[in-house]
């Protein structure tokens, strides 16, 4: 989970979406490290909290619909499989319309604002990360986990995905370093994709 969260935050979607961050919510693109810290660290926690309450939801969902039974292991393979193509450009899916604007509603500034933009952001997330949570998601449902069992592997992945942001968003030099990863992005993205549909797999076959 931890790992999976690191590969969705370096992605070059998400590496691009930090200077945003700071840019908008700071109200500048130089700000002073410690402010550009608390900023980042800040929009981290705002995705966590999103992040635990899909996992509670998704752990409610699999405890009321039934998780743990052999059809759901083949309605998970068959998202793994769907999320492996996506990754491997055989399938083009894409989230609602409607959810990609929510990050442009949010007005707010400085710290209530990075926390405002994390939540909506936590509930967008993007076009690399939403195929890796979608299958997170599928997961806790069908292995009809306990509440806290599903907040906690969402928090796991939100620490994942918040150190590399902290990080790039006090560090411009490490910014620049994720940026230098984008040229290896259809790599990671197939790569991710193979894991995903072997992970599919291994639902088909314990179903």
């Amino acid at each position: 989970m931890f790992l999976g969260g690191v590969f969705t935050s370096i992605e070059p979607c998400n590496v691009a979406m930090i200077p945003l961050i700071m840019g908008v919510v700071g109200g500048s693109r130089n700000l002073a490290r410690r402010r550009a810290f608390w900023i980042s660290l800040v929009f981290t926690l705002g995705l966590a909290v999103t992040f635990v309450l899909l996992g509670v939801l998704a752990a409610l969902l699999g405890g009321i619909l039934g998780g743990g039974t052999p059809l759901w292991y083949y309605i998970a393979a068959v998202v793994c499989l769907l999320i492996g193509l996506q990754l491997l450009g055989v399938l083009q899916l894409s989230t609602p319309a409607w959810l990609n604007t929510l990050q442009g509603k949010v007005s707010a500034r400085g710290i209530r604002g990075a926390f405002l933009l994390g939540l909506v952001s936590g509930l967008v997330a993007s076009q690399c990360a939403t195929p890796v949570l979608a299958v997170i998601l599928t997961y806790v449902m069908a292995q009809k986990a306990s509440l806290v069992y599903g907040a906690a592997l969402l928090f796991i992945y939100s620490l994942g995905r918040g150190v590399p942001i902290v990080l790039a968003g006090t560090f411009t030099g490490f910014l620049k370093n994720l940026r230098g990863l984008g040229k290896w992005a259809g790599v990671f993205e197939k790569v991710c994709g193979v894991l995903i549909i072997g992970v599919g797999i291994f639902f088909l076959i314990i179903a």
